[in-house]
């Protein structure tokens, strides 16, 4: 399952980046996956998190992804998603709405689909911290909404997720959330 999940992603991801760089998009699905499998998570979880982004990302369907992989995957999948039915790349809501919506859907979500989302959280934090660390502020451009909004929604997805994550992951996560603040404040 996992490879067959890792081809649909390479395919429907193509050519994609990770923003503002030049390394491969398949490179956060493959570790997003990994911490999946490191925090406990079975395979189903680890090939949901290799297609965590496809239906948000790229023009792929939650159907397709069910038709492929089952209803377990595509539930998680569709927990992860941030976009509407009726949204496509590049024809998205404001950021802060969807975030708004996504963290009350949040709230609702299962154990199982809330360990990919802290596992995808951990990798785009450690990243970005990281590049934020090493490269300075001006690594703060790539992103669709300023700091102060995105302390807003790290600490939104913190609680909305904490009952949710085994306590290592969250404890990281609010780690990185900390620094984060630090480095943007």
């Amino acid at each position: 399952m996992l490879a067959l999940a890792l081809a649909f992603a390479v395919s429907a991801h193509g050519s994609q980046t990770r923003k503002g760089t030049q390394i491969p998009y398949v490179s956060h699905l493959l570790q997003v996956s990994g911490l999946v499998l490191e925090h406990g998570g079975d395979l189903e979880q680890a090939a949901a998190a290799l297609l965590h982004d496809v239906v948000e990302d790229t023009p792929a369907t939650l159907e397709q992804v069910a038709a492929s992989f089952g209803a377990g995957v595509a539930a998680i999948v569709g927990d992860c998603t941030d976009t509407g039915p009726d949204e496509a790349p590049g024809s998205k809501r404001p950021w802060l709405e969807r975030k708004h919506d996504y963290v009350a859907h949040l709230r609702e979500v299962s154990a199982r689909s809330a360990l990919i989302v802290g596992c995808d959280k951990l990798h785009n934090l450690r990243t970005l911290v990281a590049d934020l660390e090493a490269l300075g502020a001006g690594v703060l451009g790539r992103f669709n909404a300023p700091p102060a909004q995105q302390r807003w929604l790290h600490g939104e997805l913190l609680a909305a997720l904490r009952d949710k994550l085994p306590p290592r992951l969250h404890a990281e996560l609010s780690q990185l959330c900390e620094r984060y603040a630090g480095l943007t404040a």
